[in-house]
């Protein structure tokens, strides 16, 4: 492996640790009674509204259709991702030491199935908010649940959700990507 190749192993596990600092995910709720829209935020280690009561007004309205409120304390993948995070950025600079093709293909395959695990946890998360619904809520609406969509946009009742990755996930992406191009890249390289 290539002191180039090592460099950029090293640079795509640094950019991890900007994931800290900026969101992974947003949930954005449009709906008439909200003009200026409500957000929820996602990070590695914790749920915020966008403006500073969107989380509150969220919890208010899952209340009246009978979700249960988004309380960062049941979430116990927000006390985990930290971890999981810390453990990658430090994994992958010990990989860009070493000049062992199979470590940083062992750490891409980590990460892919990383993300691919916490792609499916967030989807049976919303599942469970949406379906899981107090029988005694105020408000009821046969068959109706309240799934915010994965990715995308989805019409609940009155109100339109929209969940898409944010900042955090796109390093997320550019550091795979950077893996992905170092690998064909040394591959190229061995071939001639």
């Amino acid at each position: 492996m290539s002191t180039r190749s090592r460099l950029i192993i090293a640079l795509s596990s640094l950019l991890l640790v900007l994931t800290f600092f900026f969101p992974l995910w947003k949930i954005d709720l449009n709906a008439p009674q909200y003009p200026e829209g409500l957000g929820l935020r996602i990070w590695l280690h914790q749920i915020s509204g966008l403006k500073p009561n969107d989380l509150q007004s969220i919890n208010g309205l899952n209340h009246y259709i009978g979700m249960k409120p988004i309380e960062q304390d049941s979430i116990p993948e927000l006390t985990i991702m930290p971890y999981i995070m810390t453990f990658m950025i430090l994994s992958g600079l010990t990989i860009a030491f070493f000049k062992q093709k199979k470590l940083v293909y062992l750490w891409l395959i980590l990460f892919v199935i990383l993300g691919i695990v916490g792609l499916y946890d967030f989807y049976i998360w919303g599942y469970e908010y949406g379906h899981n619904l107090d029988p005694n809520a105020p408000i009821k609406v046969p068959g109706m649940t309240y799934q915010p969509p994965l990715f995308g946009s989805k019409q609940l009742l009155n109100i339109n959700a929209v969940s898409l990755p944010s900042i955090s996930s796109f390093l997320i992406l550019i550091s795979i990507l950077l893996i992905v191009t170092t690998i064909y890249s040394d591959k190229k390289k061995e071939t001639k």
